[in-house]
C-alpha cells in the first residue's frame, strides 16, 4: 500500500533541500518550533510551528531556514505503488488528499495526535525492531486518515482555534483533575455543550481522549524517569483506581506499565 522510504528529524539553523518528486513520491513535513520556507512549483511557502505541508508527487520544491532561526521539524517521505496509483479499489485510492496535484499547507487542529503519531514512525525507524516497516506504514496509513479528516473539515477560523487552544492550555494545566465541559465552557465563555462540541470539531478528540493522552505523556515519563510506583503514578495523575489506570495506558501505549518502568536508568 504506502511505503516509507526516509524518516528523519531536523534540528538546525542552516538547512536546504531541494528536489524533484517522481509520480509516486510524497513528502510530508510537520513543523514543531520555529519557522522555515518552502518554494514548491515556484510558490512560496513559509511553515509556522504547528502547520503542516504535504508536498504531492511531480512536484519540484526547495526549502531553507530562515537565516538566523532554529527551527524542527519531523519529516516523512513516502511513496504509493504503481498498481495502487491506477486501483479504484485501493482503500489509499479513497484518500481524497492523495489524489490532490496541490500542495497542502494547514495548520491542524489535531496538532498534537498528529504529532504523536508521526512520533510513533521516528521512534520505528530509527530503532527498528522487529516488523517496524509494517507498524510504520500502519501509523502512516492512520497519520493519513487523520490528516483527511482535517482536509475534509476545512480550516477552522481563527478565533475558535483560540478557543480550543485555551481549552488545551487549561486541560494541560489541570491534568490530574476531572475536567469537564463545563469548567472548559467557562474558560472561553461559552456554553459547556459549545465547548464540547467545538473541541471535537477542531481536534477529533473528546475532551476526555485529549485528558488522557496529556497524562500519558507524564506517564510515560514518570515511569521511565521517576522512582515511583505505578499506584503512586497512577494517583499522581488522576486515576484514583490502579487498574484502571493499567487499562487505559496499555489500550493507548500498546504495553503495561511495567513493561515501561524496564527502561528506568539505574539507581545510583
Amino acid at each position: 500500500m504506502l511505503q516509507l522510504t526516509n524518516v528523519h528529524e531536523d534540528h538546525r539553523m542552516e538547512w536546504y533541500e531541494e528536489r524533484q518528486l517522481d509520480r509516486y513520491s510524497y513528502i510530508l513535513s510537520l513543523c514543531t518550533y520555529g519557522n522555515c520556507v518552502y518554494w514548491v512549483d515556484g510558490q512560496k511557502r513559509i511553515v509556522e510551528k504547528g502547520e503542516l505541508l504535504l508536498i504531492p508527487p511531480c512536484c519540484f520544491y526547495y526549502g531553507k531556514s530562515i537565516p538566523t532561526h532554529v527551527h524542527t521539524k519531523q519529516v516523512l517521505h513516502f511513496r504509493t505503488k504503481e498498481q495502487i496509483q491506477i486501483s479504484t479499489d485501493s482503500d489509499i485510492h479513497q484518500l481524497p488528499l492523495l489524489q490532490r496535484d496541490q500542495v497542502l499547507h494547514i495548520k491542524p487542529g489535531s496538532y498534537e495526535r498528529l504529532h504523536d503519531l508521526i512520533k510513533q514512525i521516528v521512534v520505528q525507524w530509527r530503532e527498528k525492531p522487529a516488523y517496524y516497516e509494517l507498524m510504520s506504514q500502519g501509523v502512516l496509513l492512520q497519520l493519513l486518515v487523520e490528516i483527511n479528516r482535517e482536509y475534509d473539515r476545512g480550516q477552522m477560523r481563527d478565533d475558535k482555534q483560540r478557543l480550543v487552544e485555551q481549552m488545551k492550555r487549561y486541560i494541560q494545566q489541570h491534568y490530574s483533575s476531572r475536567v469537564t465541559k463545563e469548567q472548559l465552557g467557562d474558560v472561553i465563555r461559552r456554553t459547556p455543550n459549545y465547548a464540547a462540541t467545538l473541541f471535537k470539531d477542531v481536534t477529533g478528540q473528546t475532551i476526555s481522549q485529549y485528558m488522557h493522552d496529556e497524562r500519558m505523556k507524564r506517564a510515560v515519563y514518570m515511569l521511565t524517569e521517576s522512582q515511583l510506583t505505578v499506584s503512586e503514578i497512577a494517583e499522581f495523575l488522576g486515576y484514583p483506581e490502579v487498574s484502571y489506570f493499567y487499562r487505559i495506558f496499555k489500550k493507548k501505549m500498546g504495553m503495561p506499565p511495567a513493561e515501561m518502568m524496564q527502561e528506568r536508568p539505574p539507581m545510583r
